[in-house]
């Protein structure tokens, strides 16, 4: 009586598959909360920053906001003051600030 009984609870167990369904489920919540939304955000960033023209007002990452005075495939010419230039990077680029934007101490 108690091999039938253990025979059964043996056929009963789930398909071993059935122990990554969970596993495959946190991934596609992963995938469409946070990695989908993210590589969204980063290709619009790539496009702007590609899109960089003279006379824009950039942002840069580490906060400096200058007028484009030239655009390289890699690098960009700054005017951060009169007479003040500087080349960064063309991917530290932040934000590209619209027309009519006001400085932080206006």
């Amino acid at each position: 009586m108690l091999d039938f009984l253990a025979a059964g609870a043996a056929g009963a167990a789930p398909p071993g598959w059935m122990q990554f369904l969970p596993i495959i489920g946190m991934v596609a919540i992963f995938w469409f909360l946070i990695i989908r939304p993210q590589m969204r955000r980063q290709k619009a960033h790539q496009a702007k920053i590609a899109s960089v023209k003279k006379n824009d007002q950039v942002v840069t990452a580490g906060g400096v906001i200058g007028k484009v005075v030239r655009v390289d495939d890699d690098y960009v010419d700054l005017e951060i003051a009169q007479g003040v230039k500087v080349k960064v990077v063309k991917s530290t680029l932040g934000d590209i600030v619209p027309p009519g934007g006001k400085a932080a101490n206006d």
